[in-house]
């Protein structure tokens, strides 16, 4: 009966991981469908912005624009302005939204898992004299410096993208092991026991059959910092 018991087990955890990671490919397919689509825009933007400023040059040197400067100026800056408002939209996309600073740039980074919204984190960078983180609100055990030295110079995008990955695997192992104490408390033998990260969860429970108690041991842990599944996972009987 025990074991039957853990197979029934195995079998539900599996199908509910298949239709997770079923549902999360699909949030991420269009997700880049719609980055994907936003980024065309901005090419085509851009486009018309080097269209229009050539226009107006030609036609200050034929003499139909009598300060052709001024006009050039501002639609380099409206230009830059749009292309920046179109580059915050392609991050609000996937859960990540900025607004401009006086001093460069304010992130926002929203997190869920499964469809539940969960927490947001903030970030300040400074764009002068070079990119460089000014405050935050990043939990102290999320690599954040790491991620920043191999991504935050040359690609900010994937910075971004890299440190959304993380808080959302975070928020996520959280959420689960919160909801694991909430609704299985009265399975669990006494506190279910996680470090900081909780990417290490163990707890124990029992299963009884026959008039007879079985004490499991359960060790879940995620060797992915990246992802909300458990790659180990240990149980014993005593």
């Amino acid at each position: 009966g025990v074991f039957a018991h853990l197979e029934l087990l195995e079998a539900r955890a599996y199908e509910a991981a298949v239709k997770q990671e079923e549902a999360e490919q699909q949030e991420e397919k269009l997700a880049r469908l719609k980055a994907r689509v936003q980024e065309l825009r901005l090419q085509r933007d851009e486009l018309r912005a080097k269209v229009d400023l050539q226009q107006k040059g030609q036609l200050g040197k034929e003499g139909a624009v009598s300060n052709p400067a001024q006009p050039s100026a501002r639609a380099v800056l409206e230009w830059k302005i749009k292309s920046l408002k179109a580059m915050l939209q392609i991050f609000y996309l996937t859960g990540i939204s900025g607004k401009l600073s006086k001093r460069g740039v304010c992130f926002c980074i929203s997190t869920a898992y499964e469809g539940t919204y969960l927490d947001s984190f903030h970030l300040d960078l400074l764009t002068k004299p070079e990119v460089q983180i000014y405050r935050h609100s990043v939990p102290i055990f999320i690599p954040l410096q790491q991620i920043a030295r191999k991504y935050l110079q040359t690609d900010i995008r994937r910075f971004l993208s890299v440190l959304s990955d993380h808080l959302n695997a975070y928020v996520g192992r959280r959420y689960q092991a919160d909801q694991l104490q909430e609704h299985f408390s009265g399975q669990i033998e006494g506190t279910l026991q996680r470090n900081s990260l909780c990417n290490l969860l163990v707890f124990s429970y029992n299963v009884s059959s026959e008039s007879k108690t079985f004490p499991f041991k359960v060790r879940l842990l995620y060797g992915d910092p990246c992802c909300s599944l458990p790659t180990e996972v240990v149980i014993s009987c005593t």
